[in-house]
């Protein structure tokens, strides 16, 4: 049976998963409600986070489909697998047209010399304009260097959530044929040079975890055939090798693995039985072969410590609170997530201060110095980290700056934002405060696209402003650049923080009079402890307030003192909205239930030698 290997590759939310999920419709691989997003944060946030298999038959073809996550932050899952397919549906919406991670992935996917199918999304909204959508993929392709056979790619134009196809607007529109034709048609087949009778070479992309089989590697054959029970060697991209033998091979069809006797070249499979296989090493059946070329992956441009809970409040939720605990569930995250970096040896928590440039240090029982690719990366590992029952605490996250031939380097982000044109004026302002440059402003009736580059610094913190200041109608997409020289001094906080002076349960007399003076973190009866952070102050100044003091009770009535309390629904915290507006000497403290912002020092005294 003929191969064809393809990834499906967009910007967030242009409709990949849809358009993956239809396809398996289709071709009666998947049921009526399934969906290639089978984990629970993706469906909560209606977002692709990991990379995820299927595969379908159509006239007698086997395609093997990887849907990839279309957040920046989850880039490092795209650009393994880019390296095991032989070509790339790139799905971008006609209204939006191409966007930041467009860019990034199409970018990638020219570099490896494939050679892309264009695929024209949601060609039903109001204000789809396929033919200029059209132009400024051609204008992108041009730009990134596309040769003239990439530049010469076939468009196909549908509505994926209808699993709608056609190959030019005025054809009848019925299926998904005409995309599933032009996929045999310009995809080269897998396994049409590949001889399966050569040595096994087989190179993981990804990898998976099975209660009973332990760990799995999903990987593309380049040559020979795998097969259970034979001994492999496992060479890293160094030379290094040692030897493996696989127990179970799985291949995909639909949304499932099933067992195979064999699987050969030009296939993706699962192979089991190798307990230490990492990503980008080579297995194969012959010890003297080269290993293939490593699969890069981009630097994390933020990091942050994560360590063990130790607030008054420690130990009441969470099932997993010491430190090995964190460790354990740390390295078992680095064995899947490549974009993350962790150093497990650092005894010290150096958290920097923007405002000073200064290191400020605290010496802990043990931290952990977290890299990721964004905030988004970051904040996805503490909530499933919280789901599974881990407690703990992580300080303000900061970018990752470095030096070379004594220049100081930051990275810098692209941003593109999409925005009613009345609110365009408070975002340039804001962002200009915050190191941005405005690039470029186009009109389309009464939305503005607004293009912008500035230091990722300038960055973190600013989502839950543009929220505010947009009304909730702006759409802010970002993509990073590459290092820069450093963009000098950015004061991003003005508010200061409201801690708590006592411990117990806060009262809504209390933070009636408190919610004039700035914004509430918590509601009535929540549990508060000194040192707490409960909200902040407009005026930009710490204050330290009692929320649990009640209201003096006499037996004597007035008129005048008996109003009613009227309180403000307070701003919760989520764990990306705390990563956003904690100060330098805070923490944010997650549990399975709660979310809290605390300072460093939890006493008045602390905090002021901490000052001296």
């Amino acid at each position: 049976m003929e191969i064809r290997n393809i990834a499906i590759i967009a910007h967030v939310d242009h409709g990949k998963t849809a358009l993956t999920d239809a396809i398996l419709k289709q071709t009666g691989a998947a049921s009526e409600g399934t969906s290639m997003d089978s984990n629970a944060l993706e469906r909560e946030r209606g977002i692709t986070i990991y990379a995820k298999n299927a595969a379908v038959e159509y006239k007698g073809t086997k395609i093997n489909i990887v849907d990839t996550p279309g957040h920046a932050d989850f880039g490092s899952e795209v650009e393994r697998v880019l390296r095991s397919i032989d070509s790339v549906l790139l799905v971008v919406d006609a209204q939006e047209g191409p966007m930041p991670q467009t860019r990034f992935v199409l970018k990638k996917s020219l570099e490896l010399g494939l050679k892309p199918i264009l695929v024209l999304n949601k060609i039903d909204k109001p204000a789809a304009n396929p033919a200029r959508s059209e132009e400024q993929v051609l204008e992108l392709f041009l730009e990134l260097g596309a040769s003239d056979e990439q530049s010469n790619f076939p468009v196909i134009y549908s509505i994926g959530r209808e699993g709608i196809a056609i190959k030019n607007l005025a054809d009848e529109r019925k299926d998904l044929t005409p995309l599933l034709d032009t996929i045999l048609e310009k995809v080269p087949p897998a396994n049409a040079n590949a001889d399966a009778t050569a040595p096994l070479m087989l190179q993981p992309f990804n990898l998976a975890y099975d209660n009973f089989l332990g760990r799995l590697a999903v990987g593309r054959i380049y040559s020979g055939t795998v097969r259970p029970n034979q001994s492999v060697f496992i060479k890293k991209p160094d030379g290094t090798t040692r030897a493996g033998r696989t127990t179970k091979v799985f291949t995909f069809k639909g949304l499932d693995r099933v067992e195979a006797a064999e699987a050969s070249a030009g296939d993706i499979a699962l192979i089991a039985g190798l307990p230490d296989i990492y990503i980008g090493e080579t297995v194969t059946t012959d010890e003297s072969a080269a290993p293939l070329p490593a699969i890069a992956v981009d630097e994390p441009t933020i990091a942050l410590n994560f360590f063990v809970n130790n607030s008054p409040f420690a130990g009441r939720e969470g099932k997993f609170v010491t430190s090995r605990q964190i460790r354990d569930r740390l390295e078992k995250e680095l064995e899947v997530n490549v974009g993350l970096k962790v150093d497990f040896g650092s005894a010290l928590n150096a958290s920097r201060s923007e405002a000073s440039g200064e290191h400020v240090k605290h010496v802990l029982a043990e931290s952990f110095h977290v890299s990721g690719r964004g905030e988004l990366h970051i904040a996805v590992l503490l909530e499933n980290m919280r789901r599974e029952g881990y407690e703990l605490q992580v300080s303000q996250p900061h970018v990752i700056i470095r030096e070379e031939n004594g220049v100081k380097l930051e990275p810098f982000e692209e941003v593109i934002i999409d925005t009613p044109s009345e609110f365009q004026g408070a975002i340039i302002e804001k962002l200009g405060m915050r190191a941005f440059v405005l690039q470029n402003l186009v009109q389309h009736g009464d939305i503005v696209r607004l293009t912008l580059i500035g230091p990722t610094r300038g960055l973190l913190g600013y989502k839950s402003s543009f929220v505010v200041d947009t009304r909730g109608e702006g759409i802010l997409s970002s993509r990073v650049t590459g290092f820069q020289p450093y963009a000098g001094e950015i004061r991003k906080r003005i508010v200061g923080s409201m801690i708590s002076m006592a411990a117990g349960k806060s009262l809504g007399f209390s933070l009636w009079n408190l919610q004039d003076r700035g914004t509430l973190y918590i509601k009535p009866a929540t549990e508060v402890y000194e040192g707490m952070v409960i909200g902040n102050t407009s005026k930009g100044e710490e204050m330290v307030v009692n929320p649990t003091k009640g209201k003096q009770l006499s037996n004597m009535r007035a008129s005048g003192s008996d109003e009613a309390i009227v309180l403000t629904p307070p701003f919760e915290l989520s764990i990306e909205r705390g990563l956003e507006i904690m100060a330098d000497d805070e923490y944010l403290e997650i549990t399975p239930k709660s979310v809290r912002l605390r300072k460093q020092h939890l006493t008045e005294n602390d905090r002021a030698k901490a000052r001296r």
